[in-house]
């Protein structure tokens, strides 16, 4: 139906299409609330950024082969965006949460002034995912794979 040549592509796009769908009915089950805005945002579960490497990853794997140099390749690229994702990305998250946890006690407090535009800048404090996160994305991105196959054969 498909040229094979695009496996590892649509394969890929395809797992990251759904794992940010996926964050749609995952948030209203843990938080009773829909919205569809998850499925364009970054953080949360599952990983699209895991999903989307991994999928990457086993497309090329099952094509070329899993001792191709290829899949070497594509297998350390997709460990250095999961670890990314997960710590760098997380973390990076987390100081910005801080940062402007102290910027609102310091105004609190009233001994200093902010009257800098750049302090009442709010800043997205999810950016990365926690590892069960991540592990959802890479579950997405090791089976897809193996269930999209037969549409290129």
């Amino acid at each position: 139906m498909f040229p094979s040549s695009l496996y590892p592509l649509l394969t890929s796009l395809f797992a990251a299409i759904l794992a940010q769908v996926l964050k749609i009915p995952v948030y209203y089950y843990q938080t009773g609330k829909w919205e569809p805005k998850w499925a364009i945002a970054s953080g949360g579960f599952p990983s699209s950024h895991s999903s989307t490497v991994t999928a990457l990853s086993m497309a090329i794997g099952i094509q070329e082969g899993f001792n191709s140099a290829l899949f070497a390749v594509t297998a350390v690229f997709s460990l250095i965006v999961m670890y990314d994702a997960s710590h760098v990305r997380y973390y990076t998250g987390k100081s910005i949460a801080l940062t402007q946890e102290l910027i609102k006690d310091i105004r609190t407090s009233g001994t200093v002034r902010l009257d800098s535009p750049l302090y009442a800048e709010k800043l997205k404090t999810v950016l990365g995912h926690k590892n069960v996160e991540v592990l959802g994305g890479f579950l997405i991105g090791l089976i897809l794979p193996f269930l999209m196959a037969p549409v290129f054969a």
